[in-house]
């Protein structure tokens, strides 16, 4: 990690008052009593911010108008704020004091608000507060997906092709991991409404990292399997996969695969359209995910997290008082009375009663299905949402956090059926049956990080044309150069310290 001491004494060694390159500002940021390191913390420069990750740490990139007198700000709910010259900043962490409860004069010159009425004044102060209508956002996507196998039990009921044994079955469970994380970061420039459908996305860089040895494993089975289906499947057969009262026809030719000659220029032109097609289904699925995260804010009226829209499904408790700096802060508690779905807590600015952040988290399953030996139970859906406020006395999205939890169970017969309808006498020519009880986990985190936001006009975004001419790069250990010069959230420790099993072969 960079030393913030290395940056200013390269800002205070120059002639100029402007650095003449851009450098990044790494440095973490502790409770000064505890030594613990705070999350979550809001670090502005030039009213560009950034926020500091689970682990205190953050990382800001200086570019080349960056004054060694322009003062870094850094807030955080109940910690005393701080504010000063870049070169006054001698060690490479921040120590952040925790502010003494006391009653603000904005508190005692209000009435004795309830919680009930505080989150009328939220909602009726709505679009005094908050950035409506179109917008561009620089912004930054982490995605961390965790997947673990719970349990994998299968029986061989029938088989008439040799090769498709119980060895070579077991084979198969042994290939699949047991677990596996799997990373993926963007960095873009986001164009839209709260409307989901009405978002464009104009990516800058992305990046994927994942032990990509444990998936050459599952592509040699594959191998086999096509090898062990040649061997004895004829190809103008088909094939009947039933699981209970379900069945799928599947052409044997569609599991025959032609390799292409790379010297025939049909083949490269499929090879480059496959390749735009991956750039615009990547781009899609990040814009999707980021429409889906925005839309559900809790100041649309939609939202999932509904404390606002109708707080008299909730049991409402005004717990304490906090601070943001100097700023006084309402802290209500909210747990739903029958069949919302989260609880958590508001914290809601007592001068202008706009909420600057929301902790919430889900009381019961989301959702759970279970039909004929299909399972899924989304248990789990917590975070944490910061707004903060801008030049222009408007709020706007800061930081979006949430981790999903989910179980799907698999506990079903499986029958596959080789038919030929061009064989003299019996059509069925080959049968496999299983009978197969698994269970799968995942954990899936969502953070976004927003670093500037400005108003654009409808024509602006109308204009506007998306390029998806971006793919991640893949990463099989994590590399500190990739993001170098660009501003992002700092990786947490289980991404430093990333490393694939085994270097795949390039």
């Amino acid at each position: 990690m960079k030393r913030i001491s290395t940056i200013l004494v390269l800002l205070c060694s120059t002639c100029s008052p402007y650095l003449l390159f851009s450098q990044t500002l790494n440095s973490r940021i502790l409770d000064s009593v505890t030594q613990e390191p705070i999350p979550y913390a809001t670090v502005l420069l030039n009213n560009k911010g950034v926020i500091t990750n689970e682990e205190g740490r953050f990382s800001f990139l200086i570019d080349e108008k960056v004054k060694e007198t322009d003062s870094l700000f850094i807030s955080c709910i109940g910690y005393e704020s701080i504010s000063k010259p870049l070169n006054e900043f001698k060690e490479n962490r921040i120590l952040m004091s925790p502010k003494a409860i006391e009653l603000n004069g904005v508190i005692v010159s209000n009435k004795n608000y309830t919680p009930e009425e505080i989150i009328g004044l939220v909602e009726e102060n709505l679009l005094k507060n908050y950035r409506f209508g179109f917008t561009k956002k620089r912004l930054f996507l982490r995605e961390t997906y965790q997947n673990n196998i719970i349990k994998t039990d299968y029986r061989i009921k029938e088989s008439t092709i040799d090769a498709l044994n119980r060895s070579f079955l077991d084979s198969v469970v042994r290939s699949i991991p047991k677990s596996d994380t799997y990373y993926t970061e963007v960095l873009g420039d986001f164009y839209g409404t709260n409307d989901k459908d009405e978002q464009k996305l104009d990516l800058i860089k992305a990046s994927e990292l994942y032990d990509k040895s444990k998936r050459l494993d599952a592509d040699n089975l594959e191998k086999r399997f096509n090898q062990i289906i040649k061997k004895n499947v004829k190809t103008d057969s088909y094939f009947k996969v039933k699981s209970g009262l379900f069945g799928t026809k599947v052409d044997a030719e569609d599991l025959f695969e032609t390799e292409m000659d790379s010297s025939d220029v049909a083949a490269v032109n499929k090879r480059l359209e496959e390749e735009k097609n991956r750039k615009k289904f990547f781009a899609n699925y990040k814009k999707r995910t980021l429409g889906n995260l925005y839309a559900n804010l809790p100041i649309f009226e939609d939202s999932d997290y509904n404390i606002i829209w109708k707080p008299r499904r909730y049991n409402l408790s005004l717990e304490e008082f906090t601070y943001i700096g100097d700023k006084a802060l309402y802290v209500i508690a909210f747990e739903p009375k029958r069949s919302e779905d989260f609880k958590g807590k508001l914290y809601v600015d007592a001068n202008d009663f706009a909420i600057v952040k929301m902790d919430f988290e889900n009381v019961k399953p989301l959702r759970t299905f279970s039909l004929l030996g299909v399972s899924l139970n989304e248990y789990l859906a917590k975070g944490s949402i910061l707004f903060g406020k801008g030049d222009d006395g408007l709020y706007s999205l800061r930081y979006y956090e949430i981790t999903k939890g989910n179980r799907v169970g698999f506990k079903r017969p499986i029958k596959i059926i080789e038919k030929n309808k061009n064989v003299k006498g019996r059509r069925k020519q080959n049968e496999l049956h299983l009978k197969i009880d698994a269970a799968f986990g995942g954990l899936n985190k969502y953070e976004v990080v927003v670093f500037d936001e400005e108003p654009i006009k409808e024509s602006q975004f109308s204009a506007f044309k998306e390029k998806n001419d971006v793919l991640p790069q893949y990463m099989p250990d994590y590399d500190p150069e990739f993001w170098e010069g660009y501003t992002i959230m700092a990786p947490n420790t289980a991404i430093k310290e990333f490393k694939s099993e085994v270097q795949p072969e390039y």
